[in-house]
């Protein structure tokens, strides 16, 4: 592994030694010493060590009603499904809607139980 610093006027490069021990002319960098010499200056690589986010249900195909819903994706085609879902969430969220109308909640709350409605689907498999 090539690596390089400008120090003063001169253009230096490390090479990655890490049974050398550390002199002037050495330098240690992240996880090992680099001996200096002429090149571009890269420091060691590093990987996160965290999990990629994934988008979508975490209970996908879980719930009592997933196996329904899949066979209803199926039989009718993904594109018609998905009208038909998102017609269904519409109306579902109208209702909520309504009901906070009707019992004089704030948008807050109405917020707060769509939210609900949305992670009770989840967890029942309605949006597998």
């Amino acid at each position: 592994m090539a690596s390089s610093a400008l120090i003063g006027s001169s253009q230096l490069s490390l090479q990655h030694n890490p049974l050398h021990s550390i002199s002037h002319s050495q330098s240690v960098c992240g996880d090992g010493v680099y001996l200096l010499k002429s090149g571009a200056f890269r420091p060691p690589r590093r990987t996160s060590l965290r999990a990629v986010p994934r988008m979508g249900n975490v209970n996908e195909g879980k719930g009592i009603f997933a196996p329904l819903v899949v066979l209803v994706r199926n039989a009718v085609g993904k594109k018609r499904f998905n009208q038909l879902r998102g017609k269904a969430i519409a109306l579902h969220s109208q209702v909520i809607t309504e009901f906070c109308r009707s019992i004089g909640a704030d948008a807050k709350q109405r917020q707060g139980l769509i939210r609900l409605a949305k992670k009770n689907g989840e967890k029942l498999g309605f949006l597998a």
